[in-house]
C-alpha cells in the first residue's frame, strides 16, 4: 500500500517558523513534527502533534519546502490520503488535518471517528 500524506505550503511555512524562529526562544526541541493518532477524544480517535529531534525506524517522513513531518505506520493507516494544513482566522490559528477516512469529528477538529 502506498503511504500518502500531504503537507500544504501554509503548514510547511508554519512548521519552519516554529522550528527556526521560535525554537530557541520558546524551547521547542526538535525539528520534526510528529503527528500520531491515539485512542480518545470525544469521537474515538484524536490527533497528537509533538516536535521531536529524530525519527524512529518505523516512522515515515513527509516533507514540503524543508518542513518535515513524521508519522508512525499505525497512525498513517488512519491518515491515508490526508492533508495537513495551517489556518488562521479571527478566532484561532491551528493545524488542521483534512482526513477523508473520518466519518465524523468533533467541533474542535482534534478528534474523529472512522
Amino acid at each position: 500500500m502506498s503511504q500518502t500524506f500531504s503537507i500544504t505550503d501554509n503548514a510547511a511555512r508554519r512548521i519552519n517558523y516554529l522550528v527556526n524562529q521560535l525554537g530557541a526562544r520558546e524551547g521547542i526541541k526538535g525539528h520534526l513534527l510528529r503527528i500520531s493518532v491515539q485512542g480518545g477524544g470525544c469521537s474515538g480517535f484524536q490527533y497528537s502533534f509533538l516536535f521531536e529531534e529524530s525519527a524512529n525506524p518505523e516512522d515515515i517522513t513527509f516533507e514540503n519546502n524543508g518542513a518535515k513531518v513524521i508519522i508512525d505506520e499505525i497512525s498513517l493507516s488512519l491518515l491515508q490520503n490526508s492533508v495537513l494544513d495551517y489556518t488562521e482566522d479571527m478566532v484561532a490559528s491551528t493545524f488542521v488535518i483534512r482526513n477523508p477516512n473520518a466519518t465524523s469529528g468533533c467541533g474542535c477538529g482534534n478528534s474523529f471517528s472512522i
